[in-house]
């Protein structure tokens, strides 16, 4: 295995891209990938630490060395990302945007406030920025009070939000929003409203790697590195 010779990559041609930029966890490590969807090739990865803007920065300044010109890019809704491209245009994985409120919410909440949220959530990739716009105006305007509402320490001022989860899903939704429906204002580049394309393939890697369990970390980066390179410009 450690001798096998790398595959020679593709030849692809430097161009104008739609790119999605995604991480996941491999292992212990975690591998940032940046692939474009129309001509099904993977431009760029990169080992990194954490998802940080310096790391999304790095890997995107490696592809645009290669000759080519990021159009637009989907990203997964990470905080602060969208300002590593700040221009050209940003699609958030309308999906991965749904994920974020669930994880806060949970799929059953208990209360009123929550559950609306939530209904309002499901409905992204059905409508358009103005319609979910108006429907998180009127649902603060239910539910300011609810989200505002704090709970003190006994005996001390120290405070927290007593409702932080829905708090938080509601502004994770008004944050990314700029960000939902850009493959609709942008219909000539055809961006992709997810980074479905990338989730598939991590499925695929992750299945096959698992095959290989109990090999060791620099095996299975090699592994990695050279099933990426199959399809990488």
């Amino acid at each position: 295995m450690d001798k096998a010779p790398l595959r020679k990559k593709q030849d692809i041609d430097p161009q104008e891209v739609v790119c999605v930029f995604d991480a996941s966890r491999i292992g212990s490590e975690t591998l940032l990938v940046a692939r474009a969807p129309k001509i099904k090739v993977n431009l760029g990865s990169a080992w990194i630490l954490s998802e940080t803007k310096e790391a999304y920065a790095g890997l995107r300044a490696n592809i645009e060395s290669k000759g080519y010109k990021l159009k637009a890019v989907v990203l997964d809704g990470r905080t602060g990302i969208p300002r590593v491209f700040e221009d050209i245009p940003v699609q958030i994985c309308q999906f991965h945007q749904l994920q974020i409120v669930r994880r806060k919410l949970t799929l059953r909440p208990e209360t009123e406030a929550g559950q609306k949220l939530l209904l309002i959530a499901f409905s992204i990739s059905k409508t358009d920025e103005n319609t979910l716009n108006q429907e998180l105006i009127l649902w603060h305007e239910d539910y300011q009070n609810f989200i505002d509402e704090r709970t003190y320490a006994l005996g001390t001022k120290r405070w927290r939000y007593t409702h932080r989860r829905a708090r938080s899903a509601y502004l994770s939704l008004k944050r990314n929003l700029p960000f939902l429906y850009t493959c609709q204002r942008y219909p000539a580049l055809e961006i992709p409203n997810a980074t479905n394309s990338l989730d598939g393939y991590w499925s695929r890697l992750k299945n096959l790697l698992s095959a290989h369990r109990g090999k060791s970390k620099e095996r299975i980066k090699k592994m990695i590195i050279e099933i990426l390179r199959k399809q990488t410009a």
